[in-house]
């Protein structure tokens, strides 16, 4: 490699450059220093000759003898210094003037910047009455301006001519010395580096100079000699390492990084799990005792992550799980649990027993953080938690660990409830409009609360869809329905029963199997249940939707869209769901509530659901205008508060079970 300006040439530039800039500097300063010394010399000399011919000049001014005044100052002639000479009255007129030399012309600058020309004023008094203060007249000598004008034009040249000199003496000094002393061993070093071959590169070790000892070159060296041991040592630690990973057959943190970096940061979740037990053994354990622990460790990790999770190992005691899907910390807070819980089973060790510990460090990708930045956020988030004891589990975000906790004790409550009996179904009757008999129900979900009481909490569902248990609950409240449909077909009570089916559960692919297995289980007719298709949020897979629910209708059980008309289950989005195999649809309480004043939204749906042959159920209705509105209209079925209210389901037995025949 050749460099392509010298840096001797560099350096000798800016000293000249600086030497230069300070030579101005004085030049100017000497320069005005000796116009000034010249200044004051020649005033010097003319005051001489003035005070030579002032008595006779004098004399003859009080005689009044011109001639002889003339005479006096052509005396002065032959100095040379004095260009003219003048006698001025006391009331400024000028009484006699003598030239010596014909005036040459000074630049206007150097006139005015020099204050030239150079004059004197000399008072002549009167000889007879010396103790006469007043002057008889001035004498004004002036300088020859051409003769100062060489001379400041002989002093820059010199003094140009003399620092140009030294600056350039100084600047080849200079540069000498700073060749010497730190361009030639900058030399050598880098001729050195340029010629190593690639095998020769790990571990090559500068020459420090001789006369560089105790000097920053000295430092330079020392300091790549001690980077280039580390790389050495991270080398063969690497290579270690890498022996390592082969072992376990995971991929290594460079590999993870990469997958970091295009990973989308706003659904992603980093897991850092710091496992203390092969730190501990690393002492304790022969190698082949520490790869089995290792193979041990990650198979149990392995057999509690999902198929989309990476799992990987950064360095000989510490594993990183890459999520990506993960929007809610609760989930990254689920899956490190489960790997504790894993991690916590005891291992048996050619004998010996070993029971590991972790500590897991949770990151949340957000919008703009970068894949190396999340790393070390779940690094600094596993550090947190090792100080916090053995297993356990820190978010980076102290915010976010608040919320998962919360949602944990969420879902433990909601789970509890389940497991204590402390949710029922409660049951409203639906209302055929023209008979009045009541031909089907309504599920509905109620908690036990501490007093007693049995209602709905504002906010359950969401709470139960919040905590990723909603599949669960359905599934309960499904169960309980079969199981409720076999007591009433073994008594001969032939009702309906409707149940709400969530988005979550409505994308859930075991729907179909669990469903029948539960109907085939109880000896259900599945024409008795009804699955109405209510959104908590937009059906993001219509497609996958209809072909959950298509086997279900094959197999008789009958389609209901809830809420039509209102959010999400609307015109727009039964256009997008029209695959599905609707028989019903549920007219929303805020229509029904506006009747009969306003009946153009219900005329609309009714219309709809007469061309397309479905059967309509009024949800709300709360009196006999309403319903008979709606029977006019060509409602089918109606529900609400006018005919009853929900129900515990041995009081709803009670009331509808035995007289299904009746009216109401």
């Amino acid at each position: 490699m050749r460099v392509r300006r010298s840096l001797t040439i560099k350096q000798m530039a800016m000293v000249a450059i600086v030497s230069i800039v300070f030579i101005f500097v004085f030049v100017v300063v000497q320069l005005f220093h000796f116009v000034q010394q010249s200044r004051y010399t020649t005033a010097t000399q003319m005051e001489s000759i003035a005070h030579t011919v002032r008595k006779p000049l004098s004399a003859a001014i009080l005689r009044a003898d011109i001639p002889e005044a003339e005479r006096i100052l052509n005396s002065i002639q032959p100095v040379g210094v004095i260009g003219r000479a003048d006698v001025v009255l006391p009331n400024q007129f000028q009484a006699l003037r003598v030239s010596f030399i014909n005036e040459r012309t000074v630049p206007v600058l150097i006139s005015r910047l020099f204050e030239l020309p150079v004059q004197i004023t000399l008072p002549l008094y009167s000889l007879e009455r010396p103790a006469n203060p007043q002057p008889l007249a001035y004498l004004v000598l002036q300088a020859d301006s051409w003769r100062m004008y060489k001379f400041i034009i002989s002093t820059i040249s010199t003094l140009i001519t003399t620092w140009l000199l030294l600056a350039l003496v100084m600047t080849v000094a200079i540069t000498w010395c700073i060749n010497r002393l730190i361009v030639h061993p900058l030399r050598k070093m880098a001729k050195t580096l340029d010629g190593l071959d690639a095998e020769d590169v790990a571990g090559h070790q500068l020459e420090v100079p001789r006369l560089h000892q105790d000097d920053e070159i000295g430092m330079l060296a020392r300091g790549y000699n001690r980077n280039q041991q580390r790389l050495l040592q991270s080398q063969q630690e690497a290579q270690s390492q890498a022996t390592r990973y082969a072992v376990s057959g995971l991929p290594n943190k460079m590999l993870l990084q990469a997958l970091l970096e295009r990973a989308n940061p706003g659904d992603t979740a980093l897991l850092i799990v710091a496992c203390e037990t092969l730190r501990d053994a690393a002492a304790v354990l022969n190698e082949e005792q520490r790869d089995m622990l290792l193979l041990s460790l990650v198979e149990q990790i392995r057999s509690v992550l999902p198929q989309e999770v990476v799992l990987a190992q950064v360095s000989h005691y510490d594993f990183a799980l890459l999520m990506s899907g993960v929007r809610d910390p609760w989930q990254a807070m689920m899956t490190a649990e489960h790997v504790l819980e894993a991690l916590k089973q005891k291992l048996p060790v050619q004998s010996l027993p070993v029971r590991p510990s972790a500590s897991i460090g949770i990151a949340m990708g957000e919008p703009g953080v970068s894949g190396e930045l999340l790393y070390r956020h779940a690094v600094s988030a596993m550090f947190s938690a090792r100080r916090h004891g053995k297993h356990q589990i820190q978010f980076f975000n102290p915010e976010q660990m608040d919320a998962t906790r919360q949602r944990m004790t969420e879902e433990h409550d909601i789970l509890q409830a389940l497991e204590h009996g402390d949710f029922a179904l409660w049951l409203q009757p639906q209302v055929d409009l023209r008979s009045g008999q009541v031909v089907s129900a309504e599920v509905l979900l109620r908690q036990r609360q501490p007093d007693g009481e049995w209602a709905l909490p504002e906010g359950l569902i969401e709470q139960i869809e919040r905590c990723g248990l909603m599949v669960r609950v359905g599934n309960w409240i499904l169960e309980e329905s079969c199981r409720l449909l076999a007591d009433w077909q073994r008594q001969d009570i032939h009702l309906a029963l409707s149940v709400n089916l969530s988005a979550l559960q409505l994308l859930n692919f075991e729907l179909g199997p669990v469903l029948n297995e539960m109907l085939h289980r109880h000896r259900v007719d599945p024409s008795a249940l009804i699955l109405e298709v209510t959104e908590s949020r937009r059906l993001s897979d219509p497609d996958a939707a209809v072909s959950i629910l298509r086997p279900l209708h094959d197999a008789g059980i009958r389609i209901a869209m809830d809420d039509f008309g209102m959010g999400y289950a609307s015109l727009h989005q039964l256009h997008r769901m029209k695959a599905i195999p609707i028989d019903i649809l549920k007219i929303d309480k805020a229509f029904i509530d506006a009747l009969p004043a306003d009946d153009s939204m219900v005329e609309v749906i009714l219309s709809l659901a007469a061309r397309l042959e479905l059967e309509v159920v009024a949800e709300g209705v709360e009196n006999d205008i309403q319903r008979e509105w709606l029977r006019r209209a060509g409602a089918h079925i109606g529900q609400g508060y006018l005919f009853d209210k929900p129900l515990p389901v041995n009081e709803f037995l009670t009331r509808y079970g035995r007289n299904t025949n009746d009216s109401l």
